[in-house]
């Protein structure tokens, strides 16, 4: 049977199996109907089960197909009535001016459909209500990346099947992987030229390292793209451009293309073995009907073996988003395979120097209470992932729920701040469009104006009953956030009046609140203002939003061109230094002091991290506090959390400055002591003296190493990938090493396949063939054809920053240029004099 339908929201797996769908029904003008009703039928408010839900993210590289895939997944859902094209401008996701010229997504956007649309879905069954978060690829962004992924509960990861993995998509692979989400694999653009499933297959295994569970083949008719064929139900799926979808049953694949069929038959029955090897459920199925497993039992199995999140097996699935080719098939799979807010592990939260499952503690807590009172004092515990300064409702907090459900009228414990803070509204988020709600359940994710103080991050936690503080219990309760990683590159901002710096600090305050990545300083003789952050296209899309949101204008100050950061480095330990600071702090006297310690960071000291450690900034802080033996009066009212933390800000800020060039301070251990005995001296000792004093002891501590010229130069490095003719390669690596002071790496063909990592034997996998050889021999090349090769290396980022002009002139114009972060690299010799006259 060949079932031909308007592939609108629409399971295929029901078209088989309900009479009720007669494909006869699905006119164009019912899809329109279907898709108004979604749009203005459907509430956002509407009370969700938790396990009805999918909080999903999108993760690739740069221009592998996030947002391609995003509209269309919005189009077919009924969500949107005409399918936004990134070249157009016209995409939901990319809704900034800036993304929408450039082509590329700058933020992550949040966006909620149904899938299957609720009017497709049989009597007694609710659709899923998908959250997706459409994330930036490019590396200079990869913090937006990193701060989302911990609140989603599942990814799709999408691959460019021409380019294949690619350096930043191993990046957000292991970011997924450090928060143990489970994932998808997309195999994105089968119709382009060069396009290789078995070669990506091959990359997704040995780079990644996850074996491969091919539920999808792709379906070529010759050398053209044409579909997707299901090996989990053995049906064919062939697209048309204006999203027709034809499902076709197994027998009458056979009869249609009978090689297409054979291969179908073997990857089912390698899915199955692969399996069974590893799922003994499925295994005493297989064993019993060979062969004959049923579907439901395969996918039951698949979702098993990735519900944990080691990525050890991978769901892959292909596809042509821009031709509208296995879209809804993905869906399908996001529903079946990714999990719920139910199905994933506990939450885990911060006390302290302990981690606790947080039913744990809450159980603690509870048994300490009298006989009948074991009611828990927490009503709703959420995490601030993303700040956004909207240019109609002001500074928005987006948050996803992890206990209970916050209302309007939640008053809310920030346990960052040590403060209450309540909303003005709760909102549904759709991209730029937002809608007002009274409840954001379990799982959900939504956005709250009016926090004045909350920054990505902080954990929000309400309380049962009326509170002026927080439970001692409950105070200092942390959902673990990502580390925000180091900045690379600045500029220098020098304002011409004081009525700018005023206006351009102001904006640069809520810059960086939006987007902790950027960090700002203030150059304390010459007022000059540095803005730091992850690279060159990072601050100029900084301070294209400072001209354009916050209205800065460029006549205003002198702007300074981009500039590499460098980092300062300790060679050998420093002497303990004492820091006592006592002077007025806010027209108020007080006294507190500290003891630093600081030594270069070593292997060994990640090894013997300890609980109470902390790492910020590629620096290890460890601060002790030592209480006296006996009873002492001092402790009263004395918080060891809250000191500890006004010493660790303390010791941060005293490493945001060295002594040799007023650079960030990075690879240290830093060890902070406070001794109640003689350190703390009672109502005295406030909170910013205690700060103030953990400066100073640093910064005294640095000073003493830097006399004694054990202060060196750190410079960040870039990882180096281009893609160049062959007859252009010795030049390039010529001039990498010689001119530009890095090295060269590797030097391969592009479509070189890579070895085996990770314990798999690519060799042993399952993959159809492509439907053309795209290896060629170097000793018989096709007449008229660039052999072109991969130039793999790592070189200084100052060098690199302006390469692709460069390159071009040594290519032809016939290359592709990819740097990624590769670090920092202690500076000698030549160049460390080179950097050191080069500031003056």
């Amino acid at each position: 049977m060949t079932v031909s339908v308007l592939a609108r929201g629409c399971r295929y797996g029901k078209l088989r199996s309900s009479p009720a769908l007669n494909a006869a029904k699905w006119t164009r003008s019912s899809v329109v109907i279907v898709r108004l009703r979604r749009l203005h039928g459907e509430p956002a408010s509407h009370e969700v089960k938790p396990n009805n839900i999918r909080n999903i993210g999108i993760i690739a590289h740069v221009d592998a197909g996030k947002t391609t895939t995003t509209e269309r997944m919005l189009y077919h859902s009924g969500l949107t009535r005409h399918i936004g094209n990134v070249d157009h401008g016209n995409t939901i996701t990319d809704f900034l001016p800036l993304e929408r010229q450039r082509g590329i997504t700058i933020q992550s956007a949040a966006i909620t459909f149904n899938w299957p649309p609720r009017s497709f879905c049989p009597p007694g069954q609710e659709p899923k209500v998908i959250n997706l978060i459409d994330t930036p690829g490019h590396q200079d962004f990869r913090y937006e990346v990193d701060r989302c992924l911990p609140i989603l509960d599942g990814a799709v990861c999408i691959l460019d099947s021409v380019k294949g993995v690619e350096t930043h998509t191993e990046r957000v692979w292991e970011s997924a992987h450090l928060s143990r989400i489970p994932r998808l694999m997309f195999v994105n653009k089968l119709d382009r030229d060069g396009a290789s499933f078995k070669r990506s297959i091959h990359e997704i295994t040995s780079r990644l390292r996850t074996l491969p569970l091919l539920c999808q083949i792709p379906w070529w008719n010759k050398d053209e793209f044409v579909g997707v064929v299901d090996v989990v139900n053995e049906i064919g799926m062939k697209f048309s451009s204006t999203g027709q979808m034809t499902v076709i049953s197994g027998a009458n694949l056979a009869r249609e293309d009978p090689a297409l069929r054979a291969e179908v038959d073997k990857a089912r029955l390698s899915l199955i073995e692969t399996i069974s090897e590893n799922d003994d459920e499925l295994m005493d199925e297989f064993l019993q009907v060979e062969k004959e497993v049923p579907a439901a039992s395969i996918m039951s199995a698949i979702r098993r073996l990735i519900m944990d999140g080691e990525a050890k097996f991978t769901p892959v699935f292909a596809g042509a988003s821009l031709r509208n080719i296995g879209v809804q098939p993905l869906l399908d799979a996001v529903v079946d395979y990714l999990p719920s807010p139910l199905d994933r592990p506990q939450l885990e939260v911060i006390v302290g120097p302990k981690t606790l499952a947080f039913s744990q503690l809450l159980e603690m807590e509870t048994k300490k209470k009298p006989h009948g009172h074991h009611q828990s004092p927490i009503v709703a515990v959420a995490h601030v992932f993303k700040v956004v300064d909207d240019p109609r409702r002001g500074m928005m907090s987006f948050v996803r729920v992890y206990h209970g459900a916050l209302s309007r009228s939640s008053h809310m414990w920030n346990s960052h701040v040590h403060g209450f803070e309540k909303p003005m509204s709760l909102l549904h988020v759709s991209a730029k469009d937002y809608q007002e709600l009274q409840h954001l359940g379990t799982g959900q994710i939504g956005a709250m104006t009016g926090l004045k103080s909350a920054r990505t991050g902080d954990t929000l936690i309400t309380f049962a009953g009326h509170h002026q503080t927080a439970p001692d219990a409950f105070r200092n309760i942390r959902i673990k956030t990502p580390e925000t990683p180091p900045a690379v590159a600045f500029i220098a901002i020098e304002p011409y009046t004081k009525t700018a710096s005023d206006k351009i600090e102001e904006a640069l305050n809520k810059l960086t609140r939006e987007d902790p990545s950027i960090r700002w300083t203030k150059e304390e003789k010459s007022e000059q203002l540095i803005l730091s952050g992850m690279g060159l296209l990072h601050l100029e899309i900084a301070l294209d939003r400072l001209m354009t949101h916050y209205k800065i204008e460029k006549s205003s100050a002198m702007w300074g061109d981009i500039e590499v950061e460098y980092s300062e480095y300790l060679l050998s330990p420093t002497a303990q230094h004492r820091g006592v600071y006592e002077r007025p702090l806010r027209d108020k006297a007080g006294k507190a002091a500290c003891t630093a310690f600081l030594e270069p960071l070593e292997a060994h000291h990640h090894d013997c991290l300890l609980e109470s450690s902390v790492e910020r900034d590629g620096n290890i802080i460890h601060v002790a506090i030592n209480f006296p033996a006996g009873n002492n009066a001092k402790i009263v009212a004395f918080d060891p959390e809250v000191v500890r933390q006004q010493l660790l800000n303390g010791a941060i800020a005293g490493l945001a400055r060295g002594p040799r060039r007023n650079s960030p301070v990075r690879g240290c251990c830093v060890h902070i002591t406070f001794n109640l005995e003689t350190d703390f001296f009672g109502p005295a000792s406030t909170s910013g003296h205690i700060t103030n004093a953990a400066i100073h002891a640093v910064r005294g501590a640095l000073r003493d190493a830097h006399v004694n010229n054990q202060v060196g130069i750190l410079e960040p490095f870039c990882n180096v990938q281009i893609r160049c003719p062959e007859e252009a390669s010795n030049s390039i690596q010529h001039d990498i090493v010689s001119a530009r002071g890095g090295q060269v790496l590797e030097v391969r063909r592009p479509d070189d396949e890579l070895s085996s990592q990770g314990g798999i034997d690519v060799s042993k996998l399952y993959v159809p063939p492509d439907p053309y050889d795209s290896v060629h021999s170097l000793r018989d090349p096709k007449k008229g054809v660039v052999r072109m090769l991969m130039v793999l290396g790592k070189a200084p980022l100052k060098e690199m920053m302006k390469y692709d002009s460069q390159l071009r002139s040594m290519t032809g114009g016939r290359h592709s240029l990819q740097l990624d972060p590769g670090g920092f690299e202690l500076v000698t010799g030549p160049r460390e004099k080179a950097i050191e006259q080069a500031k003056f």
